[in-house]
């Protein structure tokens, strides 16, 4: 049975962490809807005709395309309830949520990414490329995000749960990730007090 809760969860971390994965089984879990920003900005690329890395790089130079992804988030904050979206930048634009990282290393992600083939992710075509390609997108959402808000989506000081999910199996860090939600719950509860970030629970 789905238990009955009142919140809003964001989900950022790393590329290749599982973000939308763990937010699908989180939204199951708990009886909330699930929103994606990759999925958004996947639809974006689509309407242009590139593929995500492209993408980013256009991004670099058109702020319309960041922009029309956090608007979109920003309205999902103020005008829904209990939801979980994953995205990077979510955590800044709906500040009153409870705000998961999931961290993982590059090589491991890589890894991931690699095997899942993703049908808009076919410049992957080696382990090797999968990395560098990577890398390159890494340094671009941070540049890009640095330069419009200011902010560093890989500090952890912005979360208030941090996962590891390199050596962590789907079931695990499900497990992990709902124990941590129960507790700052519980203490948000007791405390009387709407949600607006607690202290990191890792």
């Amino acid at each position: 049975m789905k238990e009955a809760v009142q919140m809003i969860i964001t989900i950022s971390g790393m590329p290749g962490s599982g973000k939308s994965t763990l937010a699908k089984e989180i939204a199951e879990k708990l009886g909330l809807k699930h929103y994606s920003a990759g999925g958004f900005m996947r639809e974006i690329a689509g309407e242009r005709g590139v593929n995500l890395l492209e993408l980013g790089r256009m991004a670099e130079h058109d702020k319309s395309i960041d922009r029309q992804v956090d608007l979109w988030t920003e309205k999902l904050g103020k005008t829904k309830d209990n939801f979980i979206i994953d995205s990077r930048l979510a955590w800044h634009f709906i500040p009153n949520s409870i705000k998961i990282f999931l961290e993982i290393s590059m090589s491991e992600a890589a890894r991931r990414v690699y095997k899942d083939m993703r049908k808009d992710e076919q410049e992957n075509t080696s382990m090797k490329k999968t990395f560098e390609n990577m890398k390159k997108r890494l340094a671009s959402e941070k540049k890009r995000y640095r330069d419009l808000y200011g902010i560093n989506y890989l500090d952890k000081k912005n979360f208030d749960i941090i996962i590891n999910s390199t050596h962590t199996t789907k079931k695990q860090k499900l497990e992990k990730t709902i124990q941590a939600i129960k507790r700052i719950m519980k203490k948000s509860q007791k405390n009387n007090q709407n949600f607006t970030g607690l202290e990191s629970q890792k």
